[in-house]
């Protein structure tokens, strides 16, 4: 078994990458003409329907994997996923038609629907509380980095002539997962799981292998055995772990903010950029050509802007980087449609007989400026928003309903993953620039509701968010809490010190050691 928590996170996060690939799967070919050609030009309802499928496969695997992941395990789940995807990526090198591309593309969203529900939870419960954040954060760079791996693969291959152009992208696109296939066995099963399962002396040993090199009496093991003792006896009290659960007052307000954690995320429009890129560019401007290599610096900027995320996640206040972000985001969203509206004008039928392109910018100027905001909403998405909407829906749900809370919550991410790809070429073709405004106001609202409702969950343990949310009042600005870890830790301390270490063991529920 891996003894290294970040080994075993980066590892996870393999998932992060097939998500990635997943998601500029068709960013680069879209627009070329091979693929033009051999699906008959797809309309904007036609190419909203083959891009959105992905994601209605996703929203499936999300539901899916509470299930797998309940009774199996989270690691297991990813074992899952791994095979699910090889078997998608296999139908869609092998594609034939527009009906099997869409198969096969809801074949391999179910895949990143098990991936996106589970791989965060199984960093959550086995990343040390102060590095919660950097080792969820990882998740979302493996993801850019997924994005601009594939988008660089399909770059060089929009040279070939024929159907390879688009068969290799799709072919190569299953390797991370048979790496991720053959390493799940080697990384350890999460600890809170193997509580849930009365599993303790597994739970204890994989806490000791993970947090503390291996010893069980660290009094950070025994501080971090009792809180999720605690935790696991009071929810045993429910009586209950069914759906039902995810509406009673205890839990609603936290998994209604895990769901729109995932909501704001997706409703920045990040992903009608990513996979409408090559639409947008031309809207500004630039050749069919000139969009590929233009669209290589956003992804190269996914990439960079993440990184300062990963160092600072667990310096940063969760709540006032998703403020900062809200509000920036919006920003540049409307700066983008005011540009549009003032610089472009309409174009009927479609630039060169694309109707998904209905508005055209002909100032050199503002089609830079166009695409210079692009940018930048790509870089501060990727510093803010990105990976909040991993890190902050596991941390925040208890153990018992875990497992359902974030499969819900991602197919609701899903949900609007798939209403917006659906969605934007219409848009595009009807709206236009209007569809900047849309994404800028929606920023707006998720700056209010994060302000009043989200609370701060920086360096806080995963059992101590019951206390958080029950305090004295549900407004997230009022609220003022001290972690208790530290102060566990000592209590701990001080017992191994008095020898009561056979008391600790009984305690825990394990034999006492001789």
């Amino acid at each position: 078994m891996l003894t290294n928590v970040y080994l075993v996170a980066s590892l996870a996060t393999l998932g992060g990458l097939i998500h990635g690939f997943d998601v500029t799967s068709m960013a680069g070919i879209l627009g070329t003409p091979q693929y033009k050609h051999y699906f008959n030009n797809p309309g904007s309802v036609k190419q909203g329907g083959i891009t959105a499928s992905m994601a209605g496969g996703s929203l499936i695997g999300s539901i899916i994997s509470t299930f797998i992941s309940d009774r199996f395990g989270r690691r297991d789940t990813l074992f899952v996923a791994a095979i699910t995807w090889i078997v998608g990526s296999t139908l869609m090198c092998a594609v034939q038609n527009v009906g099997m591309l869409i198969g096969a593309r809801v074949v391999n969203g179910m895949a990143v629907g098990l991936i996106t529900s589970q791989g965060p939870t199984y960093i959550a419960e086995v990343a040390p509380t102060h590095r919660r954040g950097r080792l969820i954060c990882l998740q979302q760079w493996m993801i850019t980095w997924g994005e601009l791996i594939m988008y660089f693969i399909q770059y060089g291959c929009s040279f070939l002539d024929t159907n390879a152009s688009f068969r290799i992208p799709w072919g190569l696109q299953m390797i991370p997962a048979w790496a991720l296939l053959f390493a799940v066995p080697f990384m350890p099963r999460s600890p809170r799981w193997l509580a849930s399962k009365d599993r303790w002396e597994e739970a204890h040993d994989v806490l000791a292998i993970l947090h503390a090199k291996g010893d069980r009496l660290d009094p950070l093991i025994i501080a971090e055995l009792r809180e999720i003792r605690e935790q696991v006896e009071l929810e045993a009290t429910y009586g209950s772990t069914s759906w039902s659960e995810l509406i009673k007052n205890r839990n609603i307000v936290r998994v209604h903010l895990c769901i729109f954690a995932h909501v704001w995320s997706q409703f920045s429009g990040i992903n009608a950029l990513l996979y409408y890129i090559v639409y947008i560019f031309q809207m500004a401007g630039l050749t069919s050509k000139a969009t590929l290599t233009a669209a290589i610096v956003q992804y190269v900027l996914l990439v960079v802007g993440t990184f300062p995320a990963l160092i600072f996640a667990d310096r940063w206040s969760r709540r006032k980087v998703m403020m900062a972000g809200s509000i920036i985001l919006a920003f540049w969203h409307f700066t983008q449609g005011s540009l549009m509206a003032a610089y472009g004008h309409y174009i009927p039928g479609g630039l060169n007989g694309v109707k998904t392109i209905a508005w055209k910018v002909d100032s050199p100027l503002a089609s830079k400026a166009i695409i210079a905001s692009t940018y930048l909403f790509v870089f501060f998405y990727s510093t803010t928003w990105g990976p909040m909407g991993w890190i902050y829906p596991p941390e925040i749900v208890p153990l018992y309903i875990r497992s359902k809370s974030v499969s819900f919550a991602t197919a609701c991410n899903w949900a609007g993953n798939f209403a917006l790809t659906f969605f934007t070429p219409p848009g595009f073709q009807h709206i236009q620039w209007r569809m900047y405004m849309i994404f800028g106001t929606l920023m707006l609202v998720a700056l209010i509701h994060v302000f009043f409702l989200f609370q701060e969950t920086r360096g806080r343990t995963l059992e101590e968010m019951d206390e958080i949310f029950n305090n004295e009042s549900i407004w997230a600005f009022r609220v003022k809490y001290q972690s208790r870890l530290g102060r566990d830790i000592e209590e701990a301390k001080a017992d191994l010190d008095s020898g009561k270490a056979a008391v600790i063991a009984v305690e825990l529920g394990q034999e006492p050691t001789r």
